[in-house]
Order: C-alpha cells, then sequence, then structure tokens
C-alpha cells in the first residue's frame, strides 16, 4: 500500500460512529466523516506526516490535492497541517493550488477555517501583493469563498496587520444575509480588535444599525465590558 492507502486504512479503523455523530452536531450542512476525535486524529497526522517528510513540496501538494478530493473532513484537516507545514518553502505560484482548492474542494466551516487560518494566513504574510485576491474572494457567489476572504486573515489581524484589508472585506461582506460569512467577517473584525479597539469600535459605532446582529455581536465580544454595552445601545 502507498501511504495515502495506509493513512486511510489508520483512519477507517480509528473511526467510529459515536464520533461521526459527535461531528455532525457541528454542521448544518452534510459533512463526510470516518467519526475520529480530534486528540486520535492528530497523532494520525503527526504519523502520517512523517511518513511523507521526505517528498518534495511539489508532491506533497499532490497527496494534499489527492486528501481534498476525498470530501472526508477528516482528510481535509490532515491536507491543511501538510501545507501549512510547509509554510516556509511556499513562492508566488502556490496560490493558483491553494485558491483551487477553496474554490473546488471547501463544503464547510471547519475546513475553511482550518485552511485559511493558517496556510493562506501565513502565505498572506509572506505575500503582501496578493491580499487583492482577497478582496476579489469576498465578491465571490461561494459562501465558503467569501468567508474565507475574512477568515484568511485572522492571524494577520491577531498580529495587527493588514488593516485596509479587513475594513474592505467587511465592507463588502456586510450586509450579507449568509449567517456563515456575517461569523466570518465578524470573528475577523473581533481578533483585529484586540489589536486596534478604536478603529474597529469606531466602524461599528457607523455600521451597527445595518450591520447583521451575528456579524456584530461576533465583532464585539472582546470589547471591555462598558464598551460593549455602549456598542449594543441604539443610536
Amino acid at each position: 500500500m502507498n501511504e495515502i492507502e495506509i493513512l486511510r486504512n489508520n483512519l477507517e479503523k480509528a473511526g467510529s460512529e459515536k464520533g461521526r455523530q459527535a461531528s455532525l452536531r457541528f454542521f448544518k450542512e452534510a459533512i463526510k466523516s470516518y467519526g475520529i476525535f480530534s486528540k486520535d486524529l492528530k497523532v494520525i497526522s503527526s504519523d502520517f506526516y512523517q511518513s511523507i517528510k521526505a517528498k518534495s513540496k511539489e508532491d506533497k501538494f499532490e497527496i494534499c490535492d489527492q486528501l481534498w478530493q476525498s470530501g472526508m473532513l477528516e482528510e481535509s484537516f490532515i491536507a491543511c497541517s501538510v501545507s501549512h507545514k510547509l509554510e516556509n518553502e511556499y513562492e508566488l505560484s502556490d496560490f493558483v493550488i491553494f485558491e483551487r482548492w477553496v474554490k473546488e474542494y471547501i463544503n464547510n466551516w471547519a475546513s475553511c477555517d482550518t485552511f485559511c487560518n493558517h496556510t493562506i494566513g501565513s502565505f498572506m504574510m509572506k505575500f503582501p501583493e496578493y491580499l487583492p485576491k482577497l478582496l476579489e474572494w469576498s465578491k465571490s457567489d461561494n459562501r465558503w469563498v467569501k468567508r474565507a476572504s475574512a477568515v484568511s486573515l485572522i492571524v494577520p489581524a491577531r498580529k495587527g496587520l493588514f488593516s485596509d484589508t479587513i475594513f474592505q472585506i467587511a465592507d463588502t461582506l456586510l450586509l450579507d444575509k449568509d449567517d456563515m460569512v456575517q461569523k466570518g467577517y465578524g470573528w475577523m473584525l473581533k481578533v483585529y480588535s484586540q489589536f486596534d479597539l478604536q478603529s474597529v469600535n469606531s466602524y461599528i459605532t457607523k455600521h451597527k444599525e445595518i450591520m447583521p446582529r451575528t456579524a456584530f455581536r461576533y465583532a464585539i465580544e472582546k470589547f471591555p465590558p462598558e464598551l460593549r454595552k455602549l456598542a449594543m445601545q441604539k443610536s
């Protein structure tokens, strides 16, 4: 058996109906899952990476592609882990691959957030000239691509990076009716508020009458209590 066949055999053995039902509780959309608890998946993922560590970046990306194609939740998480471990080897041309994975394979919030928080976030910090691509994503008709535009900036936002792009994406997604998108950009604003509270508060104050309540509540979650109370007051 090759590495992927061995991996899938291990995933099958580690899965259970109890674990699958536990996973399903977190999703509104249909997902395919082996039913593996996170602590067990972490061990399997680590062992798998050791088995392919000597391969080239290109071969590892091809393996990731095969894992994404399966549609299995746990395989997507392992693909995310592998691609993020290669962050020191990222090149500009890798974005074509990453964008294809977002547009073709991501179909739930967990895979979206895991991939975009880490792989795309790391790529953007290394190659900020690609930030306009996130602005393009924010205008997509695909809910997961729109969410990806925001959650790709979670880690950079925590570091206080890319404020202009953060607020541009928030502007584009501001009135989106999809709760997955609302939670995505609300989360982005919440994280950035921990670096620049004044800017996020100003943005919230300006838009709170039209901002969907889901996005609004996410965005102010880390505000100091008194400021949060003030933000929640109607104009």
